[in-house]
């Protein structure tokens, strides 16, 4: 358990932990953990997106040094994967080639808008975001990861990061992951505890029509596709938990 913790924080954050054992039962104890590390970052978002509200900030500087600061913490992994994963899926191709296009350290158009509108959108989005609808988008970008490594979802690849964790978590700890969340997110919309579970519940169907699509286009999940299915809850989750209903 405590291997699969630590597994989880040097793999999500860049805190330098000691590494532990690294295997596939740490790399399902560290998915399972996934949201709780997501929740801690958003806490640490939400802290510095009120800081900088509360020193007089604009609010749309404020939110933009927030969402700069969660790829900083995060090494950029996921906004990386999520270019590499939209390029491959732009590309039209499937299988191998479109596994070689995610391997390119470059690139293409389809990469830069998709990175374009996730950063424009969640800075959008987070001009109006409380702190509780912060940390509840977080919680639910990495609660993707548990759900993208829950077992039945195959590796595209026999190595890296993607075979690693492909498959390794029970439904029973996606379930509970997806019940705390959602719980998470009864605070996150004060006034309106349903849109917080809602948020969660939208995000997660995007998530699983992305690993459907990548799964008969790559033939599993990876790296990548990780990193493209946390920021595509994230945005979807700050999008949703920030309409306010006329």
């Amino acid at each position: 358990m405590s291997d699969g913790v630590r597994l989880a924080v040097t793999t999500l954050t860049v805190l330098p932990l000691r590494a532990g054992r690294v295997d596939r039962s740490t790399a399902a104890v560290a998915m399972a953990v996934a949201p709780a590390v997501g929740a801690l970052l958003g806490l640490v978002l939400a802290g510095l997106l009120l800081g900088l509200r509360a020193a007089g900030s604009p609010d749309l500087v404020a939110a933009g040094v927030t969402v700069a600061a969660g790829a900083l913490l995060t090494r950029g992994l996921h906004l990386d994967g999520l270019a590499d994963t939209v390029d491959a899926l732009g590309s039209y191709r499937s299988g191998a080639a479109a596994l070689e296009i995610m391997k390119k350290p470059d690139i293409g158009p389809f990469g830069v808008a998709a990175l374009a509108a996730t950063v424009l959108v969640q800075a959008g989005a987070l001009t109006v975001a409380g702190p509780w609808a912060v940390v509840t988008a977080w919680a639910t970008g990495r609660l993707a990861i548990t759900v993208a490594c829950r077992r039945g979802v195959p590796s595209a690849r026999p190595d890296g990061l993607g075979a690693m964790v492909a498959s390794t978590v029970p439904p029973a700890a996606v379930l509970a992951g997806a019940m705390c969340v959602a719980g998470l997110g009864l605070a996150a919309v004060p006034g309106r505890p349903w849109q917080g579970p809602l948020a969660v519940v939208i995000a997660l169907s995007a998530v699983l029509l992305l690993l459907r699509h990548t799964v008969r286009r790559f033939g599993g999940v990876t790296g990548d596709v990780l990193g493209a299915a946390v920021e595509l809850a994230v945005t979807v989750a700050l999008v949703t938990l920030t309409i306010t209903p006329r």
